[in-house]
């Protein structure tokens, strides 16, 4: 069986906290640090698919992630033993299986003729493990600035990879190089409904 396999990856936390401090260029740097996006390790496990497919497909785990998700058996789920977070205590949510978030995927900018040659996967939390909905995510927040409107923001904390050909058989490193690229997009775009 496949091994695990990681994935540098864009959080932009949504309470001002960062998660993992693991590389701060000074372009990021900010009045408040609390707020800063940082690159994570997105994990991702083989898949099982009931088809062939020309692209072996593997499930990311971005919940590592979300805070206040409705908790899932990640371990159950894949029967495999993932050691970066065995020790999260996890229940099951009725009738989701794995799925406490939802992808978006982001293929090019506003006034671009062409397509990106490696697009984007954000991935953002949907069910909160109290049903109430996520905290407004203060980082996309202060991207925003004027434009931010509350009935189309995106909650939660939220983590951005990058693809080519396939999303979930060819996920590759995002660099922190990309934050430019993945601001101007979040400054203009509210969370799809």
């Amino acid at each position: 069986m496949d091994s695990i396999h990681a994935y540098d990856a864009i959080l932009f936390p949504s309470d001002g906290k960062e998660i993992a401090r693991q590389y701060h260029p000074l372009f990021l740097t900010q009045t408040d640090p609390g707020r800063q996006p940082s690159l994570v390790r997105l994990m991702t496990s083989p898949m099982m698919t009931p088809h062939h497919s020309l692209y072996p497909c593997r499930i990311p785990h971005p919940e590592v992630y979300m805070e206040y998700v409705c908790e899932i058996p990640l371990l159950m789920i894949h029967h495999l033993i993932i050691p970066y977070v065995t020790h999260i205590c996890m229940k099951i949510a009725e009738g989701l299986g794995p799925r406490v978030w939802k992808y978006h995927l982001v293929e090019a900018l506003d006034g671009m003729l062409r397509k990106f040659t490696n697009p984007y996967i954000i991935f953002y939390p949907i069910v909160s493990r109290d049903g109430m909905p996520f905290p407004v995510n203060k980082s996309i927040r202060g991207i925003q600035a004027r434009s931010f409107k509350e009935e189309v923001a995106w909650r939660g904390n939220v983590v951005i990879v990058k693809y080519h050909d396939s999303p979930f058989s060819s996920m590759m490193d995002t660099p922190i190089a990309d934050f430019a690229i993945l601001r101007n997009y979040l400054m203009t775009h509210g969370a799809p409904r």
